[in-house]
């Protein structure tokens, strides 16, 4: 991903690159309110300081996109709304042209994410809902991956458990909605390693597999719980498997299709794909139906060439 800014040669003269109007300060820099047309149609309406834009602005790119939100020095900085080409829109903070803090990712398929982001991907805690199923996801995000302790809740059960590299691992317990709780863990599986080009080493495919346990009734843990302590007494059915297919309810092997379905994206899949990025390393989001690469966010190398605007 670029880390170049937005615009840093703003103090660079050059050619004329388009037009504005608006408020001057005694430098004749760009200050207080005005409006800046570029020649490819990009516009900008807001406010400037010493001839950057600082302070609320509304920023149209040509392809469709648009920035409302605050500014700082010429980068998104505090509370802003992006909405890319393809209708998906970002709402929450911005930290140095970058998706940062706590915000809401709505999806051009009706997914949405809310909750911490750091430097363009989900990281902190926040919740994941897929709009295909209604499951979701909520719990702890590392770099964009589900990594931590984590709930994924399906219509009639969920899944209680640790999370590692966007998959559960570990100790854990399904919870179903007719009054039982399945005990077990999950184990790493490998399966055919991933076969690479001649110069490289094939890499190691491991798959998460559910291992039953007891089964009981609901217990009620307390936040200082921990998983692996919880040992209630209880049943188990002849099989070591959860009842749950009573009143229609799925077991934890019926469910691990549809958690494979519901795995967000890795973050480094775009870079791997060679995705095209902005002058500011800014990146728009797509629903992750299934692993997918998570597109550029476009218009922002237009964008930085109003900082190199000389001053008329």
């Amino acid at each position: 991903m670029s880390d170049v800014g937005s615009e840093e040669f703003e103090e660079e003269q050059g050619p004329y690159l388009g037009e504005y109007e608006g408020s001057r300060n005694d430098k004749d820099e760009r200050h207080g309110q005005g409006k800046a047309t570029l020649p490819n149609g990009d516009t900008y309406e807001g406010l400037y300081e010493n001839g950057k834009r600082h302070g609320h602005g509304v920023y149209r790119f040509k392809n469709g996109s648009r920035y409302t939100g605050e500014y700082i020095k010429n980068k998104k900085h505090g509370n802003g709304t992006f909405i890319y080409p393809d209708g998906s829109r970002y709402e929450g903070s911005w930290v140095d042209d970058q998706r940062c803090g706590f915000g809401k990712y709505f999806y051009v398929n009706g997914d949405t994410y809310e909750g911490e982001w750091l430097n363009h991907v989900r990281h902190g805690q926040g919740s994941y809902t897929y709009a295909a199923t209604g499951t979701k996801y909520v719990g702890t995000w590392n770099l964009g991956k589900r990594d931590g302790h984590g709930e994924l809740v399906h219509a009639n059960h969920k899944y209680v458990g640790v999370f590692k590299e966007d998959r559960p691992m570990g100790k854990g317990k399904y919870v179903f909605d007719i009054g039982c709780e399945q005990h077990g863990e999950y184990l790493g599986i490998e399966q055919d390693k991933e076969e690479k080009g001649d110069d490289d080493e094939a890499q190691p495919n491991i798959i998460s597999k559910w291992k039953a346990g007891i089964v009981t009734g609901i217990h009620l843990a307390s936040e200082d719980d921990d998983l692996e302590d919880i040992q209630p007494e209880g049943r188990t059915s002849a099989t070591g498997e959860a009842t749950g297919e009573q009143e229609g309810t799925k077991t934890p092997e019926q469910t691990e299709t549809q958690e494979q379905q519901d795995k967000p994206p890795s973050p480094v899949q775009a870079e791997k794909t060679g995705e095209n990025l902005d002058g500011a390393g800014n990146q728009e989001e797509e629903a992750p139906a299934e692993p997918k690469q998570e597109p550029a966010e476009s218009g922002n190398q237009e964008e930085a060439q109003e900082a190199q605007e000389a001053e008329s």
